[in-house]
């Protein structure tokens, strides 16, 4: 006779794997940095950089999972895949993680709206660092209005960013 255990296995008890906790945030931001390369071609910088949006809803979603340090390798691989120059999301990101971090230090509590003005903010400054250090390599004559059009579209993806962060979180923490 065949044990019907065998079938069966309970969830309760279980605990996810240490890869599937600690890698699954990782991958997501390096995926979402990675739609840069899809061919989609535009003459203004108007894609939203979903490597950054992912970054900050997984930082804003779970404070504990990061240190302010993950923006240096995260920052290198969305640099490598976007053009941008070496060096300029590394500094970045790091300066919005530990900037989210002393922010998150003074405020008591969070709420959903300052999540959203945190990362309005932190969008708002990535873009024009990123536009700045563009500028001063050699990137050309670029206005800082025809990024404006980015930020826009940055901010008012970031909570559908969120919730997709939340149902992938779900999922990770699962048994």
């Amino acid at each position: 006779m065949i044990d019907p255990h065998l079938y069966h296995v309970p969830r309760l008890g279980r605990h996810p794997g240490r890869f599937r906790l600690a890698g699954t945030p990782v991958i997501i931001v390096m995926l979402g940095s990675a739609l840069t390369a899809l061919p989609f071609v535009a003459q203004s910088p108007v894609m939203p950089p979903f490597g950054l949006l992912l970054l900050l809803a997984w930082r804003l979603l779970r404070p504990e999972l990061w240190r302010a340090w993950i923006g240096l390798p995260l920052g290198l691989f969305d640099d490598m895949l976007s053009g941008q120059p070496v060096g300029s999301a590394m500094f970045l990101w790091t300066v919005t993680l530990i900037g989210v971090d002393a922010f998150e230090h003074r405020l008591v509590w969070r709420s959903y709206r300052q999540d959203w003005l945190i990362a309005c903010l932190a969008i708002i400054f990535c873009l024009i660092g990123g536009w700045f250090f563009a500028r001063i390599t050699g990137g050309g004559e670029i206005r800082l209005l025809l990024v404006a059009p980015q930020m826009l579209w940055s901010i008012l993806l970031f909570p559908f960013v969120v919730r997709q962060c939340a149902r992938i979180d779900r999922w990770r923490v699962m048994a």
